[in-house]
């Protein structure tokens, strides 16, 4: 029998081509089963930016099989974390949710060069988050 998750977690940015992608990767990577991870955009674009599948696979993520997909009131109603990017008021607030903004960079249009310190900072954040989810869970 399988636990269930310790939290559910919403990344949204504008596209969900790049960092929203990136952070769902890497909470994935990360936490396993043990987290439920959602990524969404305000304005999904067609695919993810080719230059953020290659940053994560270069670290033995595989975020290659994603897609954006559009922010929906349910999923952020789902989600006990709302994580946003550069979305601004496009995420609808409620009550009992614990929203964070990070502020990253938008790596659309850029190469693979210019994404890798994008990739490191957000591999950073992913980590102090499951910490935090593990250590409410531990109180």
């Amino acid at each position: 029998m399988t636990a269930a998750p310790l939290a559910s977690v919403l990344f949204v940015c504008v596209h969900n081509a790049g960092r929203s992608q990136m952070a769902a990767g890497f909470l994935n990577h990360l936490a396993g089963d043990r987290v439920e991870v959602r990524s969404a955009g305000s304005v999904p674009g067609d695919r993810v930016n080719p230059a953020a599948v290659e940053a994560m696979r270069e670290v033995g993520v595989d975020i290659s099989d994603q897609r954006p997909k559009v922010l929906t009131t349910e999923a952020v109603r789902a989600s006990d974390y709302v994580i946003t990017m550069g979305c601004g008021d496009a995420c609808p607030v409620f009550p009992g949710k614990e929203y964070l903004d990070w502020a990253l960079e938008d790596p659309a249009g850029q190469g693979v060069e210019a994404v890798r310190p994008i990739r490191d900072e957000i591999k950073g954040l992913v980590e102090r988050l499951v910490a935090e989810i593990d250590a409410k869970r531990e109180a």
